[in-house]
């Protein structure tokens, strides 16, 4: 357990970091597209940040993860299921989820402004929610 205390906790330090990368949320209207592609990079690592906690949390409790293209959403949604992280922040999530995809297939120059400001602008709140989320998961599973 100590071992995965201490994995999930330089995790949550580089999502902090990525958090104090980001723009305040009121200058993210007022960037270059050069800059906004630098945001997309701050909210594709922050779900990378989410995945390697959830899959962490699933090693540990001997969970099979998927294969395939699918395994993003099937490792969001077993998480889920499993009470790792709440309806509310597993439906947050899924927004980031979605646009990580976006982002790994596509190309900078079509990234749509509408829909990266305000998950970059909201990224802070979702952390919160979702550390909130992870420190649950982890009590519960010293409790067993």
């Amino acid at each position: 357990m100590a071992e995965l205390r201490e994995k999930i906790d330089a995790e949550f330090e580089n999502l902090e970091q990525v958090v104090q990368e980001l723009p305040q949320a009121d200058a993210l209207h007022k960037l270059s597209s050069l800059e906004l592609n630098g945001v997309a990079v701050l909210v594709h690592n922050f779900y990378n940040g989410v995945e390697n906690i959830l899959k962490q949390i699933a090693r540990s409790q001997s969970l099979k993860l998927t294969d395939g293209p699918s395994w993003h959403r099937d490792l969001l949604g077993s998480s889920r299921a499993a009470g790792v992280v709440s309806d509310h922040t597993a439906e947050r999530l899924k927004e980031y989820l979605g646009f990580r995809h976006l982002f790994s297939h596509g190309y900078a120059f079509n990234l749509e402004k509408e829909r990266l400001v305000p998950l970059a602008a909201e990224l802070p709140q979702t952390l919160q929610q979702f550390k909130k989320d992870i420190e649950k998961a982890v009590q519960r599973l010293a409790g067993e």
